[in-house]
């Protein structure tokens, strides 16, 4: 069975002529919404869609996308809550301390004197670099700039990530 994985959620539609808004969930939104590319839309209860982007521009935090053959906005209303995914086979090779977030989502995080702290629970892009999201039982988030000076190791086999742990990262 083919694995999909997430690259945006269909938030709503734009103007009248089959735009739809995305909120987006990939660091790859130039690639993943380039012009011809494929996506797949997921909806409850219905069989996946293979859509092949038309257009592409961003407004505000949205990314706009038309899909050929969807040139109306009744065509594209049921299209609202929908999630947009990638297939495995479309999935590219990633440079050297480069990650899918679906890698990085769920691994546990230690830091370098062997504390364990929590699970990455999501991933922020934010300007420079992304921040991961740790959860922590019983107390709150704790917010982990992917930098150099603070991870220091990703394993996926061992399904862990080791970060220093730098003076106020704690509080």
């Amino acid at each position: 069975m083919e694995k999909f994985y997430d690259v945006g959620k269909v938030v709503n539609t734009q103007g009248l002529k089959g735009e739809v808004r995305v909120i987006s969930s990939t660091d790859f939104a130039d690639e993943r919404y380039k012009k011809g590319a494929t996506l797949y839309l997921f909806r409850e209860n219905c069989e996946p869609i293979a859509l092949k982007v038309a257009s592409h521009r961003v407004h505000k935090n949205f990314n706009l996308l038309t899909f050929e053959g969807y040139n109306r906005i009744e065509e594209v209303e049921p299209f609202k809550g929908g999630t947009l995914k990638v297939s495995e086979e479309q999935l590219e090779d990633l440079s050297e301390n480069e990650f899918y977030y679906h890698e990085i989502i769920g691994l546990s995080v230690v830091s370098d004197t062997g504390e364990k702290l929590g699970t990455i629970k999501e991933i922020l892009p934010l300007g420079a670099n992304d921040v991961w999201v740790v959860s922590r039982p019983g107390q709150k988030d704790l917010l982990i700039p992917y930098i150099a000076s603070v991870v220091e190791k990703v394993s996926l086999e061992d399904k862990q990530v080791t970060i220093h742990v730098l003076e106020g990262l704690m509080d």
